[in-house]
């Protein structure tokens, strides 16, 4: 199994301009494909590998660099919480955008993915439009002039 594997973009970036690149870490293959399908279909973002477990997704990680990551919290080997951890806790990637993409959408794991620094949190059930709409905007505030 590759842990980071990289998809092509289905719109050119803008000249002179890097996609946003994201990372999944999503264990369900049918989920992670409709994903890549959506997300790769937004103008400027660009899903640049996936992981399934947890050791994956925080090698993958460090190995290579990625602008945000969507992250699953219930994971087939591991937990999204402790690639999560990982991250804020490893300077490389403790600034990248973390978008929590879940069917455990409770208060209590909400509140919790925040804690430990998650920068979104959305129900995999209701909020996949709204995860879509905040990458284009994150893909957006990155391609704007500083």
């Amino acid at each position: 199994m590759q842990a980071a594997e990289p998809y092509a973009t289905s719109h050119p970036a803008i000249q002179g301009t890097r996609p946003l690149r994201v990372f999944l870490v999503e264990d369900s293959p049918v989920l992670r494909e409709h994903l890549t399908e959506a997300l790769s279909s937004l103008q400027m973002v660009e899903v640049a590998g996936h992981a399934e477990t947890e050791t994956a997704a925080i090698a993958a990680l460090k190995a290579q660099s990625f602008d945000a990551v969507v992250l699953d919290l219930q994971l087939k080997e591991g937990h999204g919480f402790n690639v999560l951890k990982a991250m804020r806790a490893h300077p490389d990637t403790a600034r990248i955008d973390v978008l929590i993409l879940t069917n455990h959408a409770t208060p209590q794991y909400r509140t919790r993915s925040i804690a430990l620094g998650a920068d979104y949190f959305f129900d995999k059930s209701r909020e996949y439009d709204l995860l879509c709409e905040t990458l284009m905007d994150l893909a957006t505030r990155k391609t704007e002039p500083s």
